[in-house]
């Protein structure tokens, strides 16, 4: 397997030269673009490269109106014949991928191919969900599959450029899938700048050179040993979970998107329970600071020390804007405090830049922090943070047997939680510990292998329940794309003996940006008539691979809104 770290380039490359027009459009100016092409290829002709073939509209928009697929055939036929003049050989012989970028699968989905000994480079949708996978009911392409995925990625809702924000868990849950769907020739990752992802990084690589070792219970194993590696052995492990954490905790919503109103400051502690996340994980690592050996300082606050402190920071700060709102609005003093609050978090988010910039290994990072992440006017970002604004009042806050009980009108249950599991001899169930916004995540194994229609593939989960009625059913899944030639992915969902009702939850996804997306969950909803109170039992059947269920839950009319979902309701005993 090919493997790629990508930082991408801007610009076109084309000057004004000889009174040529400088656009990038073939159907106005091929024969510029042709000698932009030459001439690079000429430039790199004793390089070891993959060449890519099609093209994209300038500044990464689409080419035009519709879909012209006979114009990018043309483009592809002409540039071939270019390579094959500069090399000197057959265009086959000189590796050549084709990048099914955003709105270039479209050409795919309607029809167009390339040569077969073109590499089709599938994509994720910039924020590492895979949207397009190989049909292995069909013939495979013979020049093979790639994936083209992102660590960083600028676009809206947000860009996503300052810190890692890649749980290695999601990361090896998608590549598996797609490695397990034939996706096995090249994999190229956009890393955006290399220093606060050497983490990912690391593991995208491991995984390339050999996909197999990885399952999903040995992720964390592969976190200390690269600890071990950075850190030595003393400390490997809690350094370790330190990692493993913050970047869970940045994907649940990543710095750029979260604010104020990200978390619910009414209902179930939500932001309280987030922030204190944040600040047990702060002060361990702080604490362990003092510990670490002073040839490891600075790779210690660089990697492990700054990512937590900082989003930490942006955690409390974010928290006290939400507090000072709420006792602003009634005229309450103490939203004077907050007020202070975030002035000191947002005084301090400059001083832990100028640390890693300027201090840290004497300087030699300048500017790798810089980059914006509060106060955000649109998805682009600007070239400084923007405190956000804050108002001052004047004087004048598991037993063995799982049985979920409903309280306070509803019922909350994390997906690893299930009663009773059904596998088939081909196909079974594994829990990915902390997968996700929560707990972890649980899916099927091997990912490429779809349930037959005799294979009942099912969790149940038991519930007590003190009332009757119709009640709304709510599974947080991850956001899955219908990377199955959009035919969409579905499940089976039942209370007791009731007719199954069949949901595809994400069959009509068409390549746009949705929420769900920005805040890495598919909320999938159903309605279920329970007639009497007491013990009823709850199925989850999948009916394709690659659907990973992270939680669940059930409103009997007192289910508040909240971004992580109630917490997880009290078991009988």
């Amino acid at each position: 397997m090919s493997l790629w770290l990508w930082h991408k380039p801007t610009g076109t490359g084309i000057s004004k030269k000889n009174n040529l027009p400088n656009i990038w459009d073939y159907a106005k100016n091929a024969e510029v673009l042709k000698k932009f092409w030459k001439s690079g290829l000429e430039r790199s002709k004793s390089w070891e490269k993959l060449v890519t073939v099609g093209m994209r509209g300038d500044g990464d928009e689409a080419m035009g109106e519709g879909t012209n697929i006979s114009l990018l055939e043309k483009i592809v036929k002409d540039q071939r014949k270019i390579i094959a003049d500069v090399t000197g050989k057959k265009a086959e012989k000189t590796p050549q991928v084709w990048a099914l970028y955003k709105e270039v699968q479209d050409y795919y989905d309607k029809g167009m191919r390339v040569p077969d000994d073109v590499i089709l480079l599938f994509c994720d949708d910039n924020w590492g969900n895979v949207r397009k996978l190989p049909d292995l009911s069909k013939p495979l392409h013979k020049g093979g599959y790639g994936i083209y995925y992102h660590f960083d990625y600028v676009g809206g809702p947000r860009n996503s450029k300052w810190i890692n924000i890649s749980p290695i868990q999601r990361v090896w849950e998608q590549m598996n899938l797609s490695y397990e769907h034939k996706v096995d020739k090249l994999w190229v990752v956009n890393v955006g700048d290399l220093k606060p992802m050497e983490f990912p990084i690391s593991f995208f690589l491991e995984m390339a050179w050999n996909p197999k070792q990885f399952n999903a219970k040995n992720l964390l194993e592969y976190t200390e040993k690269w600890a071990a590696q950075q850190f030595g052995e003393k400390h490997a492990g809690e350094i370790a979970g330190m990692i493993n954490m913050y970047s869970k905790y940045n994907r649940r919503v990543t710095p750029e998107t979260l604010d104020s109103k990200t978390y619910s400051l009414e209902n179930y502690h939500e932001f309280e329970t987030v922030l204190n996340d944040y600040r047990a994980l702060a002060v361990d690592a702080l604490r362990l600071k003092e510990q670490i050996p002073a040839e490891y300082q600075d790779a210690y606050y660089q990697l492990v020390l700054y990512p937590i402190d900082a989003c930490s920071n942006l955690y409390e700060m974010y928290y006290a804007v939400a507090k000072n709102r709420e006792l602003a609005a009634k005229k309450d003093p103490g939203a004077n405090f907050y007020a202070d609050k975030v002035k000191a978090c947002f005084e301090r988010n400059a001083y832990l830049d100028n640390q890693y910039n300027n201090v840290i290994a004497e300087g030699k990072w300048k500017h790798m922090m810089d980059q914006m992440r509060i106060g955000y006017k649109s998805w682009a970002d600007g070239k400084e943070n923007i405190m956000p604004e804050v108002t001052y009042i004047s004087e004048a806050e598991v037993p063995k047997e799982k049985i979920f009980q409903e309280k306070n009108g509803y019922v909350s249950i994390e997906a690893e939680n299930f009663a009773r599991m059904s596998n088939s001899d081909r196909i079974h169930w594994e829990v990915i510990p902390d997968f996700g916004k929560t707990k972890s995540g649980v899916t099927t194994f091997p990912q490429n292998a779809y349930p037959k229609s005799d294979e009942n593939i099912w969790l149940e989960y038991d519930i007590n329940f003190e009332s009757k009625g119709e009640f709304e059913v709510q599974l947080l899944l991850a956001p899955t794309l219908n990377f199955n030639h959009n035919k969409g992915l579905r499940y089976e969902i039942s209370f007791d003996n009731e007719t199954p009702q069949i949901v595809n939850f994400n069959g009509h996804y068409k390549g746009e940006l949705g929420k769900w997306q920005s805040e890495h969950i598919i909320k999938s909803i159903t309605k279920h008539s329970v007639q009497q109170a007491g013990k009823h039992t709850l199925r989850f059947r999948v009916l394709e691979p690659g659907i990973v269920l992270e939680k669940i839950l059930i409103n009997t009319g007192g289910l508040k809104p909240s971004y992580l979902g109630a917490p997880e309701s009290e078991m009988l005993h």
